[in-house]
Formats: C-alpha cells, sequence, structure tokens
C-alpha cells in the first residue's frame, strides 16, 4: 500500500529539498515522489535528477491545480497524495495513514495527516471576519516560522507530545485519495488556479460521489511553515475562490465547511447527508442571496 506523493513547487527549492528529505527520512514506507516545477529551476531540476524523482514542468508557473494534475500523470502508485512544498512530514505520518486505510472497506475516504503550525490564525473564532469559518483544525506548535530558524531536533522530540484528537474535515494537506476515485472527479478543477478555494471544491466533488468519511488523522503529522508557495507567491495573481466556489455549488465555502463537513470537530464517524434544519436555514439563506446577485452582476 504505497503512495504517489504529488508536489507542486514555484521558487521554492529550499523548503521543497526539506520536504522530500523528511519524506526519505520520516516515512516508514518507500513512496512514490513526483514534483512539478513551475518555471526553470536548474537547482530543483539537479537535485530530483540526483535522487532519481520523477517531474512534470512547464515554462511559466500554471497554479496549483493545473500542477498538481500534471504531476499525478505520472503516478503509478493506488493512492494519491497532495502536499504542500513547505512541510516537514514527521515520523510514522505514512503508516498511521495506512493503518486507517486497512479499515476502511471503500474508495470513498478523504484521509488527512494533521498539521503542526508556527500560526495561530485558525485556532479561534474572529468576529471581525464573519464569513469565515474558525475552529480548531491544526496544532500550535512553534518549531520555527521559516526555514533558516528551523529547529529540527526540537520538533522530533515533542511532536507526538502534543494532545489532540482525530479531527472531522481536513487540514486539506497531506491529504490521501483512492486512484480511481481521484481520476473519476478529475483531480483539481483548474478554474480555481492558482489554487485558492480549491481544497473545498475538491471535497464537494468527493462529497457528490458519495464520500462521507473526511477525517484528519491524529497520529499522522505533519508540521506546515505556510511559507510563500505555488499558490501564495507575490508574483501570482491571486484568484477569488471563494466567489467561483459560490457561482459554481451555490453555496459558499463557509457554509460547505461547516455545515456539511463540520470541520474542526472531533471525528466520530462518516458523516450524514445534509439535511436543512433552523441552525443552518438563515445561513443558507444568505448564501442563495449572494449567489443571485453574483449571477446578476
Amino acid at each position: 500500500m504505497l503512495f504517489s506523493i504529488l508536489i507542486p513547487t514555484f521558487n521554492n527549492f529550499d523548503y521543497l529539498k526539506l520536504t522530500i528529505n523528511s519524506i526519505k527520512k520520516n516515512s516508514t514506507f518507500k513512496h512514490e515522489i513526483i514534483v512539478h516545477i513551475n518555471g526553470k529551476c536548474n537547482k530543483t531540476e539537479n537535485f530530483l535528477n540526483n535522487l532519481k524523482i520523477k517531474y512534470s514542468n512547464t515554462p511559466k508557473n500554471i497554479g496549483l491545480c493545473s500542477s498538481v494534475n500534471q504531476a499525478f500523470k505520472l503516478s503509478t502508485k493506488n493512492y494519491i497524495v497532495y502536499s504542500h512544498d513547505d512541510m516537514y512530514f514527521l515520523p510514522k505520518w505514512d503508516s498511521e495513514l495506512i493503518s486507517q486505510l486497512k479499515k476502511i472497506n471503500t474508495n470513498k475516504f478523504y484521509l488527512s495527516s494533521t498539521q503542526l503550525s508556527p500560526n495561530k490564525y485558525n485556532e479561534i473564532f474572529n468576529s471581525k471576519k464573519k464569513d469565515y469559518y474558525y475552529k480548531a483544525n491544526h496544532i500550535y506548535y512553534n518549531a520555527g516560522s521559516k526555514i533558516n530558524n528551523f529547529d529540527e531536533n526540537k520538533l522530533l522530540k515533542n511532536f507526538n507530545k502534543k494532545k489532540f484528537y482525530d479531527l472531522q474535515g481536513s487540514h486539506w494537506a497531506p491529504h490521501v485519495i483512492e486512484k480511481s476515485m481521484w481520476k473519476k472527479i478529475g483531480g483539481f478543477s483548474e478554474e480555481f488556479d492558482p489554487g485558492f478555494g480549491s481544497d473545498p471544491d475538491l471535497n464537494m466533488k468527493l462529497w457528490n460521489e458519495g464520500v462521507r468519511i473526511f477525517k484528519s488523522v491524529n497520529k499522522s503529522r505533519v508540521y506546515h511553515f505556510g511559507s510563500l508557495t505555488t499558490r501564495k507567491n507575490l508574483n501570482i495573481q491571486k484568484n477569488n475562490g471563494r466567489k467561483t466556489f459560490l457561482l459554481k455549488w451555490k453555496i459558499s465555502i463557509n457554509f460547505f465547511t461547516k455545515y456539511y463537513l463540520r470541520r474542526g470537530d472531533e471525528y466520530k464517524a462518516p458523516l450524514l447527508d445534509f439535511t436543512l434544519n433552523k441552525n443552518n436555514c438563515y445561513a443558507l439563506i444568505l448564501d442563495k442571496i449572494k449567489y443571485f446577485f453574483l449571477k446578476i452582476l
């Protein structure tokens, strides 16, 4: 039960190198790593060639969604993992995911690792941003906010001492999807390039295929810097993922993550189908009004 790990990258060599080295160092099994390189980067190409790692490339930054879809074409394993290029994979991250996969008798699942992050941005609800759904969905732990102050030894000694729980919903990345399901939903939707809103859209496509197991596995852990990556580079024009999602699905990302995925709750069991009730009715009406005005503008 091996993974094809897809990593899009753009002008982020030092982080990418750390990410790949952590996969090789801390994985229980020898997985397939596939990188998509956006733009010309000789250092990245030489590094990957020396390690005999497969990669695709394009002359310019085509965005996260298209990059992952390009890398997918080179995959040979039955389980697809999508990763950012600024993550440090911690010991047994893969064996804990595989342990969960062995308990699932269906390809209708979406599993992710649990993120440790030096950022506190989503630990509490921020009342000033009422259109966002804030709930603790990562572990706050500071082992360095950038690669030049990263304390690997500190992280390795302490990462599994932080108490958390299996999470309902997901951290989005790294996630694992069965390959035939990935093909069925068509991977990432490229209208979301360079990538903002692409993860909830992917989850919605899975939901519509009957997936109800959306679970972040507590014991599978990664550290995420949250640096400039494929979709966050300063030279890239951001897409309005929230608007695209609302026009496509007729509900907001906030509504989907809160009332469908229940993102941030402790995982107890597969999700039930969405039902309209007094707790979500008002929010749904507001979404429909927003959708109506976007359509006529």
